[in-house]
């Protein structure tokens, strides 16, 4: 029996309304660790984009990239409609990860 593997799409943003970048990853917690560490150069490093506002998960990576796809084209106004009805004081939900 194959054993089930979790699969995440993520939102980060640098702060309240800022910067946003929508990733995908198998490992959510070591994945948002390295944008925080600034460990690979790019995007989320320049912009100091490391704050987890939002997160989704798959049990199929298909879905989690198309997912990760139809949210990188929509508009900004939708991206932050989503992330605030899910957590509308935009509040870092990393250490929620860590403790859980």
């Amino acid at each position: 029996m194959r054993q089930y593997q979790p699969f995440y799409v993520y939102i980060l943003a640098s702060r309240i309304g800022g910067t946003l970048y929508v990733g995908v990853t198998n490992d959510l917690v070591r994945r948002v660790a390295e944008h925080q560490g600034n460990e690979k150069p790019g995007f989320t490093s320049r912009y100091r984009v490391h704050r987890l506002v939002y997160f989704e998960t798959f049990g199929d990576i298909r879905d989690a990239i198309a997912r990760e796809k139809r949210l990188k084209h929509w508009n900004r106004a939708w991206k932050i409609r989503l992330i605030e009805e899910q957590n509308p004081d935009w509040i870092d939900l990393y250490p929620f990860l860590l403790s859980s």
